[in-house]
């Protein structure tokens, strides 16, 4: 890091919590209600870490299934299965370190689940902004979303470090010229490669 870090960003899925099994209920459920085979691990992987537009495209290519997915989704929403979801051990001792010293934020491909996440989990009150898919007109890789926490807090690029732990992550990153760190995928190019989530404390030394 060349500059004074003033915001630390996080992604959700991957990072924050472990929502594999919670994605994987949910797109499985959506497949069964259409007589659809599970998913594969590979349809796993990108379902994890694109948008729930995105991963139903790729899900379910015939467009009139497709269509009829939207809409039962959109009744059934994802609250049923945040209860599948693990918070990633020390996030909130991080956080609540953090808080009082650096802005804080969350930038991330989910849509109108990410408030509910916050909030079952008590963890808003710990971030200063929250920008999800439905607030950008480019979800990641796209930058945008990153774009708008520099924005917001009015800071440079190089004065902001986000923690993501997939190919989309390390991709918005680099286009928005933010120091990446890689959040257990050591296949990633990042600028510093984590374990726990307590190292971004040793990270900005404090």
């Amino acid at each position: 890091m060349t500059a004074e870090t003033k915001v630390v960003a996080f992604d959700c899925d991957g990072v924050m919590f472990d929502s594999r099994e919670a994605n994987r209920a949910y797109y499985n459920h959506l497949l069964d209600r259409f007589h659809l085979p599970e998913m594969t691990p590979e349809q796993l992987a990108y379902a994890h870490m694109h948008t729930v537009g995105e991963a139903l495209a790729f899900l379910i290519p015939d467009s009139a299934t497709l269509e009829a997915a939207h809409a039962y989704r959109k009744k059934l929403g994802y609250l049923p299965f945040l209860k599948y979801m693990q918070m990633e051990p020390g996030l909130v001792e991080l956080l609540e370190r953090l808080h009082p010293r650096y802005k804080t934020a969350v930038a991330t491909n989910r849509t109108d689940t990410m408030a509910h996440v916050l909030v079952d989990n008590r963890i808003d009150h710990l971030f200063d902004l929250v920008v999800c898919a439905l607030d950008v007109t480019f979800p990641k890789p796209h930058p945008e979303a990153l774009n708008k926490v520099v924005d917001h807090f009015a800071v440079l690029p190089d004065e902001v470090i986000y923690v993501g732990d997939s190919q989309v992550d390390e991709m918005a990153a680099r286009q928005a010229g933010i120091f990446f760190v890689a959040y257990r995928n050591p296949e990633l190019k990042a600028d510093r490669h984590i374990r726990q989530l307590s190292e971004i404390a040793d990270l900005l030394d404090f």
